[in-house]
């Protein structure tokens, strides 16, 4: 029988919870009154920023005068814990929960190689590169979960991932030229595999609709009862993007496959990179 993921439940309770809310005709703030609690904390429990009690699910399901047995079930299924709940980022380590159930992943990356598609030594020389003063065991930690998620894309049933990956990627200098030849020459060899999807977006396109910054789209099939969700990371923290807004990056994938080279031209290009950092 297949293990309840804690974090497609969790989400799942929030919107079953705001669907109930938006029912009962009621606003956050008239929650939050009722249940002398802060509206920030109802907020959050909707947007599953917050884990749920069971004895909030008891709670709220009584002012929405609703059935809470099947939400005290999610509850308790969002209580359950799995590997990457044990990451020590916690923000980063529900996009690995909501990453596992995603039937389709498409991914922008405008300087490095994505996560997914790193080899251990290049995930290492990245991971230092922005932390540089993280702990040696932290270190190994996040590199060992990095590692562990690149099995989703080799299970029996992986999600379709398209990378739309710009140019400076494949020449920045990350670890080494060793590790740069080794990290391209596994990037080619990743691309030919039916599942996976890459294309270079090169220099000479100019500017693009995809400047701002990287993200990641995540789509679910229609029993998961989950929306599509953007992740994007930042200096400033993690963002979880749902709804209209999601539309807007649909755009911008749509452009960007457009003005990115064929499978088979990145393939290409990407193995002749490798060439330029044999050791």
């Amino acid at each position: 029988m297949t293990t309840p993921n804690p974090t497609l439940r969790q989400r799942q309770l929030a919107a079953r919870l705001r669907d109930l809310r938006h029912q009962a005709g009621l606003n956050i703030a008239d929650v939050a009154e009722r249940l002398l609690c802060s509206p920030a904390k109802i907020s959050r429990i909707e947007t599953a920023q917050r884990r749920v009690s069971l004895r909030d699910v008891r709670d709220l399901c009584n002012l929405y005068n609703a059935d809470p047995s099947p939400l005290m079930a999610l509850a308790k299924d969002a209580q359950q814990r799995e590997w990457w709940q044990e990451y020590d980022d916690p923000e980063f380590r529900d996009m690995i929960g909501l990453e596992v159930e995603a039937s389709a992943i498409v991914e922008y990356e405008t300087t490095t190689v994505p996560g997914l598609l790193q080899t251990e030594d290049y995930a290492r020389a990245m991971i230092r590169g922005w932390l540089p003063r993280i702990a040696g065991d932290i270190l190994d930690d996040r590199v060992a979960a990095r590692m562990k998620r690149q099995d989703l894309l080799h299970r029996l049933d992986p999600p379709r991932y398209w990378v739309l990956l710009d140019e400076s990627a494949l020449w920045r200098h990350v670890g080494g030229v060793q590790t740069m030849h080794e990290q391209l020459d596994h990037l080619a060899r990743m691309a030919e595999l039916p599942q996976i999807t890459i294309q270079v977006i090169p220099f000479t396109v100019g500017a693009h609709m995809g400047f701002d910054s990287a993200f990641r789209h995540l789509a679910f099939d229609n029993k998961s009862g989950i929306a599509d969700t953007v992740f994007v990371e930042h200096q400033m923290g993690h963002f979880y993007l749902e709804g209209y807004r999601v539309d807007r990056f649909k755009e911008i994938i749509d452009y960007l496959r457009a003005m990115a080279e064929s499978p088979q031209d990145s393939r290409k290009r990407i193995t002749d990179m490798a060439t330029k950092f044999h050791p």
